[in-house]
């Protein structure tokens, strides 16, 4: 048990008999045990807020991927760009979506339509622009893994990219 006992000093004088205050500290000790265990368990049951990615080496070639199957995203100032196929020729014109359900819809609906003419796996490529946030490119990343969609890369963005970007009205 945990006390505390406290005497005062002898003064001059005539003496008196006083007893020694005892303070019983038990509850203290036991509190602050139970504070200790609380903080302990929320912290190592705290789910971790990480996302996985992985990255692709550095290398002189780079992957063949059909044009018809590869969804361009580009992140603009509040909102995404996407189009089908490349910048100079795109399979299904630019269209400005936002985060988020916008841009889950759009990716399941391009998606089914890849699978259906080509019968292959869509490629996603992301590419930030300067004026977007990060969080734009977790939001996306997100909806890619919300959508299942395991084929996806971050690339730089190009000129003509950013010239749609400000032909939209989203750079």
């Amino acid at each position: 048990m945990a006390e505390l006992n406290l005497s005062s000093g002898k003064s001059g004088g005539r003496q008196t008999s006083k007893l020694p205050v005892r303070v019983d500290l038990t509850a203290l000790v036991d509190l602050a045990f139970l504070l200790i265990t609380f903080f302990m368990l929320t912290t190592t049951l705290a789910r971790s807020r990480a996302m996985s990615l992985v990255m692709p080496d550095k290398c002189a070639g780079g992957m063949a991927v059909p044009e018809s199957s590869t969804m361009t995203i580009c992140l603009g100032k509040g909102q995404a760009m996407w189009y089908l196929g490349m910048a100079d020729k795109p399979v299904i014109a630019p269209k400005v979506t936002a985060y988020g359900n916008d841009l889950n819809k759009a990716i399941l609906e391009l998606r089914k339509q890849v699978k259906a003419t080509s019968g292959r796996d869509m490629m996603v490529i992301i590419k930030p622009s300067a004026h977007s946030v990060y969080n734009n490119l977790v939001s996306t990343i997100d909806e890619l893994n919300i959508t299942q969609t395991n084929r996806y890369a971050i690339v730089d963005i190009a000129a003509k990219d950013i010239a749609l970007l400000k032909q939209k009205g989203i750079y």
